[in-house]
């Protein structure tokens, strides 16, 4: 629909900014940090662009005062992050180490005392190695316990200070590419062990939401899904089923189990007739039910056409790693679905779809499913950029990319979709988990390359003034 006038964005609207733990802090084995599965994936040949690791990353470890000083100058409202869990419990289940506690405290009291809101993501993708090592990680079910007491100390430690908590980044994410085609740790293609994992993790989520609740925390929980809503190529009605299909097996597979407790019925079907159900013990679905968020985080980067895919059709194809456009092959589920191209979108280098429309398609969808406010915990933009040599960095193909889906979010909020906040991704350069340093993300350039670190030097993009502007005027300015 179209609007004469937009409504404002809502007085003490989040404008944030986001990253994880691995991609920024290095200090990978400093102050009693364990070993996450991500350290050592990492050292795997192939596996990531250039064999980048996180070892140093950009080193926010010790510089996140300058960092965040630059949030602060910018005028940054919150800062999403993640807290690596080996570097509370280094082996994952047992001693806490007092260090990595007291690092999150100092990056906490230094957003404060600029008037930042902290928002904390509990898990991102690090599963300390040595629980990986003892028992299969997310396949077994002592994880729901290791990690309900991991995040218990942090509610505890932090509670007081942190209003915003993220359970699960991305489940859908890192249980696809870690156990179906072996893209993140545990480098695994399995389908049923895939199933296996995430239904662990869907109780393990819940187990920490209702811990949550147990503790009368004061504050807002939920998990954060990367949400690409379907299209269908086109009207022919098998398209449309396709789309359909889509949308159930990687969208609604997650995000009902997250608001309703539950599966949706479609997919659990499949699953039977193809031997993949996850087990079910008794006590699950209760539990289950119990890990209803209080908003639904949404990490949008890109929509997904599909058409109908023949039982003998296309499965998993190449994933472009390398930015080298057009390298990405089509993938689906025989006999289900399968990528098509969109003519009415561009794409990045990495072949990811450029629409803002669909972040306010999607921003609807789950509005209208699920009832929950959204929290936008990621959107952006990886691209190249070039530091001139005065030390600036043009990227006008960033601002215009943002612009347009602040504005989608505009109109979402028009249209009576209740968001709580935006948080882009990244606040600065950062590794980009397979792609290496190249796929630049931030409002702040730090100066290295995948095999020379150099001075990690931070310099300001145009588009960490253009954000700034946003930010003072509470999106009036875009």
């Amino acid at each position: 629909m179209y609007h004469e006038k937009l409504d404002k964005f809502p007085e003490g609207f989040l404008w944030g900014s986001a990253s994880a733990a691995y991609q920024i802090e290095g200090a990978a084995a400093e102050d009693g940090k364990g070993e996450s599965v991500w350290d050592r994936f990492v050292k795997i040949p192939g596996k990531t662009f250039k064999g980048t690791t996180g070892e140093v990353a950009v080193d926010h470890y010790h510089r996140y005062k300058e960092d965040v000083a630059l949030m602060a100058e910018q005028g940054l409202k919150a800062y999403r992050f993640s807290i690596a869990w080996s570097r509370i419990i280094p082996d994952g289940d047992g001693e806490i180490n007092e260090k990595g506690l007291q690092f999150y405290d100092d990056l906490i009291d230094e957003l404060l005392k600029y008037g930042i809101e902290p928002l904390v993501t509990l898990y991102h993708w690090d599963i300390p190695q040595a629980l990986q090592d003892k028992y299969g990680g997310w396949e077994s079910r002592q994880v729901i316990e290791d990690f309900t007491r991991y995040s218990e100390i942090l509610f505890k430690r932090y509670g007081s200070k942190v209003k915003y908590w993220v359970s699960l980044n991305e489940q859908n994410i890192f249980i696809s590419l870690g156990y179906k085609i072996a893209a993140h740790p545990p480098n695994v293609t399995d389908e049923k062990r895939m199933y296996e994992a995430n239904h662990i993790a869907n109780l393990a989520n819940a187990s920490v939401i209702k811990k949550f609740r147990d503790l009368n925390m004061e504050g807002m929980i939920g998990p954060s899904f990367a949400y690409g809503p379907s299209y269908a190529k086109d009207s022919h009605p098998l398209n449309q089923l396709a789309a359909e299909n889509n949308e159930a097996f990687n969208s609604h597979w997650w995000m009902d189990m997250y608001a309703f407790g539950k599966y949706p019925t479609t997919v659990w079907n499949y699953l039977e007739k193809h031997n993949l159900t996850p087990t079910v013990e008794p006590g699950d679905d209760e539990l289950l039910k119990h890990g209803k968020p209080d908003f639904m985080g949404v990490n949008y980067y890109q929509t997904a056409t599909v058409e109908h895919n023949p039982l003998d059709g296309v499965a998993q194809g190449k994933i472009n790693t390398t930015g080298k456009k057009g390298t990405s092959e089509a993938s689906g589920l025989p006999g289900v679905y399968k990528s098509a191209e969109n003519p009415f979108v561009e794409k990045t280098d990495w072949d990811w779809a450029i629409d803002p429309m669909g972040l306010r398609i999607g921003l609807r969808r789950i509005a209208s499913r699920y009832n929950l406010p959204i929290l936008i915990t990621e959107n952006g933009l990886g691209a190249y950029d070039s530091l001139e040599d005065d030390g600036s960095i043009h990227d006008d193909y960033r601002i215009d990319f943002l612009r347009n889906h602040v504005k989608a979010i505009q109109e979402a909020i028009t249209d009576g979709v209740e968001v709580l906040g935006y948080c882009t991704w990244s606040y600065t350069d950062l590794l980009s988990w397979m792609n290496g340093y190249q796929k630049r993300y931030g409002f702040v350039y730090v100066d290295r390359e995948e095999l020379d670190e150099k001075e990690l030097k931070r310099y300001k993009k145009d588009s960490y003034f253009w954000y700034k502007k946003v930010m003072e005027t509470n999106g009036e300015e875009l």
